[in-house]
Formats: structure tokens, C-alpha cells, sequence
């Protein structure tokens, strides 16, 4: 178990475990546009997508998504071809290594999402994702509060 610094509020309490889920989470799932995510979405959809689609998918920068790419290429994972229909264009596809990586990677965040909330009941599990639900609504509100205010500026 981690320490909280003493003297803190419930609320930062609860913000501060967010924050190492977050952590966590980005580092042992990839984050949502590194190596292991892009692997496990082209596993996902068959073993190849475009470049293009893989960035809006991921919703990252076409640098960002490059640089992630050329690392895997670099690995040997993924090779990136041009499409017969448009050369400017590149399909992404796993390579048997890749294809060998993601499924590896896919059964460990399987066996992780099967065992990260075991010490939870149904029941108390059933209770956190409502929480959890009405806390993101709440985010998402506050964010588009903010997005309204910045353009108001």
C-alpha cells in the first residue's frame, strides 16, 4: 500500500489514487498511443490499418504516432507499406514477431483486468463503476465548462 501524505483530505486522497491508477495504467498498458496500444489495435483489427487511421484512433499527433512506429519497425513488429491506392499513404501491418508480441501483450492485460479488481465483490465492484461513471460525467462537465471559457476569452 502506498502512503498519502498525512493530514489529507479524503478528496486528495482519492485524487492522488486516480492519479497512480493513471500511472500505472500508462505504464503498463501503453499509454494511448504507445507501443503496446498500437500493437494490440492492429491485433485487434486483423493485423493491419493505415497510418491515418491508426492516429485518429488513438487520437495522437501524426510526429507522435511516427516516432511509436519507426520503434516498432525498428523492432522488426510492424513494416509500413505504401497503398496501391495512394503512395503517400502507408498501411501499417504486424509482422509475425508482432503479431506474436500483441497476442502476448493482449493475455497479459486480460489476466491483469481479470485479477486488478479481485479483492472487490460483485457487488462492491457493481458500486465503484457507478461511482466512477458519475465522477466522469462530472470531469467531462468541467471540461466543457472550461472549453467554453476559454473561448469566451
Amino acid at each position: 500500500m502506498h502512503e498519502n501524505p498525512v493530514g489529507s483530505s479524503v478528496g486528495r486522497r482519492v485524487l492522488h489514487d486516480f492519479g497512480y491508477f493513471g500511472h500505472f495504467l500508462h505504464v503498463h498498458a501503453g499509454g494511448r498511443a504507445g507501443k503496446q496500444y498500437v500493437l494490440i489495435r492492429l491485433l485487434k483489427s486483423g493485423g493491419s490499418l493505415t497510418q491515418r487511421e491508426l492516429q485518429e484512433v488513438g487520437g495522437t499527433a501524426s510526429a507522435s504516432m511516427s516516432e511509436v512506429l519507426a520503434k516498432l519497425e525498428g523492432e522488426g513488429l510492424i513494416e509500413r507499406v505504401p497503398l496501391e491506392t495512394d503512395a503517400r499513404q502507408r498501411m501499417v501491418r504486424l509482422t509475425e514477431a508482432g503479431t506474436a508480441k500483441a497476442t502476448e501483450i493482449e493475455a497479459h492485460r486480460l489476466r491483469f483486468e481479470q485479477d486488478a479488481l479481485s479483492p472487490l465483490s460483485e457487488d462492491e465492484q457493481a458500486t465503484l463503476v457507478e461511482m466512477l461513471d458519475r465522477v466522469a460525467a462530472h470531469w467531462r462537465e468541467i471540461e466543457d465548462r472550461e472549453r467554453v471559457a476559454v473561448h469566451e476569452q
